[in-house]
């Protein structure tokens, strides 16, 4: 069974999904040992980590399916992938989807921002028409073929053209093929229940940035007003942002880390990244003493 399928038969139980914003291997692997039984690789995270710099479209194709690649293939359960715009018109996100089916991604987003796109939650924020993006997520319905792919639909028009336009534009996107629908950055809770109002045939996508533009809800909240999954995307990275933080200015400090709790040890870690695997498969492949020609 495809990662796809296997996403669908999760969002076909009933109940409500919590997805972790993960942006490398190592907090993929965090997550799927925390109990997660869905990923998401966000977008502002892998570039922030690999570049360095803020979600303003920097990263590119080649750069953001590398990254999603590694991180599918170092966990097993299925992962939903930012795929920002899909980087194009409609042929582009047939590729962008096509190669993400070949990696394994179980479900992608897709968004109606004009490139360069912009973090959800910063401002100057600048949508393509919705006929556009319309025929965008037909293309991405055609390209995932029979594998299943969960295709989220998401619109960044609430803050340029007002809520009723991102409305409009959900319900395109749903009626086009997308899956699920995601509106992105509702300002407060009559935005929200507003949305959830307009779907009631749809699931419905949230997202939760800690000092973001939307309210900070608990997952019973987003169940609560109807929606069927919420991601929150930043907050590994914020904790792992805070964390190094204050341990390097420990260390910068006393010129060490004793003292400093908030840690793993070497042997904790060697478990995390599963080295006693690669110690026994170290030792099978071993060659043998003797074993050599003479």
């Amino acid at each position: 069974m495809s990662q796809g399928h296997k996403l669908r038969d999760i969002l076909d139980r009933p109940g409500f999904l919590v997805l972790p914003g993960i942006y490398d291997c190592l907090s993929a692997i965090l997550a799927e040992r925390a109990g997660f039984e869905v990923l998401f690789t966000s977008g502002f995270g892998i570039s922030a980590s690999t570049l360095g710099r803020p979600d303003y479209g920097f990263l590119t194709a080649t750069e953001m399916l590398t990254s999603i690649g590694k991180i599918v293939q170092s966990v097993k359960v299925p992962v939903v992938a930012d795929l920002d715009t899909g980087y194009g018109n409609p042929l582009n996100v047939m590729r962008t989807v096509t190669e993400a089916v070949q990696l394994g991604v179980a479900g992608v987003i897709l968004e109606d921002q004009e490139w360069p796109k912009k973090c959800g939650h910063f401002s100057g924020k600048r949508v393509i028409p919705a006929a556009e993006q319309v025929e965008k997520i037909k293309a991405a319905v055609q390209a995932r073929g029979d594998s299943g792919l969960v295709i989220i639909g998401r619109t960044d028009a609430r803050a340029p053209l007002g809520l009723d336009e991102a409305m409009k534009r959900g319900r395109a996107y749903f009626d086009a093929g997308a899956d699920i629908v995601f509106i992105e950055a509702p300002q407060s809770m009559d935005d929200l229940q507003a949305i959830s109002a307009a779907f009631p045939d749809a699931p419905l996508f949230g997202n939760a940035i800690e000092g973001g533009k939307t309210p900070l809800l608990a997952a019973a909240d987003w169940q609560n007003l109807g929606f069927k999954m919420v991601v929150f995307p930043l907050t590994g990275l914020f904790a792992a942002t805070k964390a190094m933080e204050n341990c390097f200015a420990h260390l910068k400090q006393h010129g060490t880390t004793a003292g400093f709790a908030d840690l793993v040890n070497f042997g904790q870690f060697e478990e995390i990244i599963d080295v006693p695997k690669y110690r026994q498969l170290e030792s099978q492949f071993a060659a043998k003493a003797g074993d050599g020609e003479g």
